[in-house]
């Protein structure tokens, strides 16, 4: 492990592996653009030639978000995990989305066909729907406080209320996911009908076959496929505990061959309820007798709020994975850990892992730092693995009494540069958004700086 840096494996000629991904996304993008600029035809007109530019390039970065949610193990290494994936695939079709707008008032073509027609309406509409959908649970972020203000007044009234339950949830929102690639399909047969470009550059409409093409063959491989070939494991409800007032930890006992994960990742869990089956990605929080593991859910909606209620011991449960690189082995000597509520999980299965092996010894310097309101339920479980580690120190932060953790505090308790400390952090969005650009002003290297994206879905 060089000084200051991070340990081998973990980067590609010095670039950190979960930024090979989003580099390759903004080179083929870029390439693309060069393409056509390069290939513009002589009696093409330049605005309509720059609206089916617009058209192309949506089309490759459906493509490219239909690759990145296709399940496939290359994935996720190049992007730092699954979950880092997904943040790209909805940045990607939301990018997608945003470059329609041109090409609908740019590449108007007189001698278009009316199927042609018709196919873009039906993508345009159908791929804008699932964007907003998936923009809508984090529209508070998106706000100023005063208009947030509005919206929340005009989101708590009853017609409102109403009309999101017929459209809300997670299970409906994610079986229109699935169409996603039957309104690019749309979109793309629309492009080879009416592109005027395709007629004069050969070129132009090879490539856009193979970018359509490619998106649309793994989007046809994780609907039909995927489910062969990746694995799945049987289990069955252990036990259910709460742990607070909005937070349950699940046992689940395999019922075959059981899931082998790593600390820190986490896992596809199907949940047979009483209110049927339901499919949820949630951390791993640590092994559990007679290789069972544990899940620590937190009431954020959807059918989360109500587990405890219809989840009960005996119930079947399948499990898919393990996904995710959250992995403090990947740091360096010296590392600070961040956990705000249910941000916890993963730190938990690192804890417990450490519990489980007596020979086991930490060998970095680890300072632990728990937030929550009111003293965090797992303290005591927290404090007792410390007391067997002595390079781990844990700060217990209750922000009832204590105040918010700020990261000047973080570094303030911390004996040791910032050029050398690796940061691991879990919780809510806001907060490690502002730790992560605090912690890189004060100089703590970004390709150091690791946390686990909850809010994808």
């Amino acid at each position: 492990m060089t000084k200051g840096g991070t340990r081998p494996g973990t980067t590609f000629v010095g670039i950190p592996f979960r930024w090979l991904g989003p580099g390759v996304v903004m080179l083929l993008v870029g390439a693309y653009g060069i393409f056509w600029y390069l290939a513009r035809p002589e009696n093409e007109p330049l605005t309509g030639y720059i609206g089916q530019l617009f058209g192309g390039e949506s089309v490759l970065l459906y493509s490219i978000a239909l690759v990145l949610v296709s399940t496939l193990p290359l994935v996720e290494p190049v992007f730092g995990g699954i979950d880092h994936a997904a943040i790209w695939h909805r940045r990607a079709a939301i990018t997608a989305t945003i470059l329609l707008l041109p090409h609908i008032e740019l590449a108007a073509n007189p001698e278009a066909t009316s199927l042609g027609k018709t196919l873009a309406v039906v993508a345009i509409c159908g791929l804008a729907a699932l964007v907003v959908w998936a923009i809508l649970p984090r529209w508070r972020t998106m706000l100023p406080a005063p208009i947030r203000r509005l919206v929340v007044a005009v989101l708590q009234s009853k017609p409102v209320q109403v009309a999101g339950r017929l459209v809300g949830g997670y299970e409906r929102w994610r079986g229109f996911h699935r169409l996603t690639g039957l309104f690019l399909a749309a979109g793309f047969l629309h492009g080879l009908l009416d592109a005027s470009a395709f007629d004069a550059v050969p070129g132009l409409r090879w490539s856009y076959v193979a970018i359509g093409g490619t998106g649309l063959a793994f989007y046809a491989y994780r609907e039909l496929l995927a489910r062969r070939f990746l694995p799945h494991h049987d289990y069955q409800v252990a036990g259910v505990r709460p742990v607070a007032a909005d937070l349950v930890e699940v046992a689940l006992r395999p019922l075959g061959r059981p899931l082998t994960f790593k600390p820190g990742q986490f896992a596809m869990v199907y949940l047979e309820t009483a209110d049927g089956w339901q499919r949820h990605p949630f951390s791993i929080s640590g092994p559990a007798p007679e290789g069972g593991i544990s899940i620590t859910v937190k009431a954020l909606g959807d059918h989360t709020t109500k587990l405890p209620d219809v989840v009960q011991p005996g119930m079947p449960a399948v499990v898919g994975g393990p996904y995710g690189r959250f992995d403090r082995h990947r740091g360096t000597a010296h590392q600070v850990w961040i956990a705000g509520g249910v941000g916890i999980t993963p730190f938990l299965s690192w804890l417990r892992a450490l519990d489980r092996e007596p020979d086991a010894e930490l060998q970095e310097e680890v300072h632990f730092f728990v937030t929550s309101a009111g003293r965090s339920p797992f303290a005591d479980e927290i404090l007792a693995v410390a007391r067997n580690h002595p390079r781990l120190t844990v700060h217990l932060v209750d922000t009832a009494a204590d105040g918010r953790l700020t990261p000047e505090s973080v570094l303030a308790s911390v004996d040791s540069e910032p050029a050398r400390l690796s940061v691991f952090m879990g919780g809510p969005d806001a907060m490690l958004r502002q730790f992560r650009k605090a912690f890189q002003a004060a100089g703590v290297r970004r390709a150091n700086i690791h946390r686990e994206y909850f809010q994808w879905r």
